[in-house]
């Protein structure tokens, strides 16, 4: 039995992190759940789970949920209750599905203690690659990604030497808009955005997904993963999102990997890694799909993921910025405050009033990130 704790159980990874334990029990123990604020799901996985401990939001909530929890539960809340979870149960593997880099400090705090971690939240990566992967390094701990683009590199790579990768290659579906001109972007909605033609994902990711955003994290993310340079780190459109992934070796050979689009599978094999459990997920029928179509990215159509390539080069705080500011631009947008290309604009703007710190400490890169966030709530 392999004891797992969740932050972030109660959204769309966390979910079905708890659907692939509930589909393995013999194999997997629940013994942390830390959620934000959607308390009604949030007790229904207590109470079916039975972890050790849990952590909500803030402590109004805590306090709202304290008498119905089932007796010998521990219950935590705030930022405090994040690291609690993850560093502070008999976990082996801590599932970071938080989204934001609220995750950075509960992850840190896992990796001091050894845990293995089931990386699902990009931003603690983007926000602060060198400090994390420089911590797991030292304490011999693994991060292994649960997104299935980096799942799918990851397993690519398996038996390989990385030093014979030619380049490898981050898939994307191209999200909500991607047959849509710039121009007939003035006009879309929220709802619009958030009909993921492929992924069944959250609100903010959905957003993302249709900003190329998403791609431009995980770019920076796939850096610190694999330790690659970002000249070797493509980015290809492709609508039906069967190829996670793939890796080109300096020999010509590419092996890629295939699958249904569905999350369970990768979160899956994050989880029982290196062996690999029987899936309920649909299989994959080549024959059934007939073709598979690619498109080279164009940097102009998706100004967002251009600018990821830059902030992962400059390097520093760059990268934190372009998060923090993504993050309250996604916020605005989703609330109608601005328009769907204007995150781009606020971005662009924040970036351009930052200069960037090289090898920043944790304290600076949370200075940064608070001010990106107040001067792109601003703009």
């Amino acid at each position: 039995m392999k004891k797992i704790a969740v932050i972030g159980s109660t959204g769309s990874v966390g979910t079905q992190t708890l659907d692939v334990a509930l589909q393995h029990p013999d194999q997997f123990e629940i013994v942390g759940l830390a959620a934000g604020s959607n308390i009604d799901l949030f007790m229904e996985q207590v109470t079916r789970f039975r972890p050790k401990k849990v952590s909500i939001g803030n402590k109004v909530l805590a306090d709202k949920i304290k008498s119905d929890l089932p007796a010998g539960i521990e219950l935590y809340y705030g930022e405090e209750g994040l690291v609690e979870i993850a560093a502070g149960t008999d976990a082996e593997i801590v599932v970071t599905a938080i989204v934001g880099s609220r995750g950075l400090p509960s992850t840190l705090a896992a990796i001091s203690e050894g845990k293995t971690i089931g990386l699902a939240n990009k931003e603690t990566l983007v926000t602060a690659g060198h400090l994390v992967t420089e911590l797991a390094r030292k304490k011999g701990v693994s991060l292994i990604p649960v997104d299935s683009e980096h799942s799918a590199i990851f397993q690519c790579l398996n038996g390989e030497n990385i030093k014979e990768v030619e380049q490898i290659t981050l898939t994307a579906s191209g999200g909500s808009f991607r047959d849509l001109t710039r121009e007939q972007l003035r006009e879309v909605t929220v709802e619009d955005a958030l009909k993921h033609p492929n992924w069944s994902m959250g609100a903010k990711i959905t957003i993302d997904s249709a900003t190329m955003v998403n791609k431009g994290l995980e770019v920076i993310e796939a850096h610190w993963l694999f330790g690659l340079p970002y000249e070797q780190i493509e980015v290809l459109l492709h609508p039906e999102s069967i190829i996670h992934s793939f890796v080109e070796y300096r020999d010509g050979s590419v092996i890629a990997q295939l699958g249904t689009p569905d999350m369970r599978i990768p979160i899956q094999y994050a989880l029982s890694y290196p062996s690999r459990l029987k899936s309920t997920s649909k299989r994959l029928s080549l024959a059934e799909v007939g073709k598979l179509h690619f498109r080279e990215m164009d940097y102009e159509r998706f100004p967002c993921l251009r600018l990821a390539y830059e902030c992962g080069k400059i390097g520093g705080t760059a990268p934190t910025v372009y998060n923090a500011a993504n993050e309250i631009a996604v916020a605005r947008f989703l609330n109608r405050e601005i328009p769907f290309l204007q995150i781009e604009n606020v971005i662009e703007s924040v970036l351009s009033k930052h200069v960037s710190v090289s090898n920043p400490d944790l304290e600076t890169i949370q200075f940064t990130d608070q001010w990106a966030r107040e001067i792109a709530a601003s703009l």
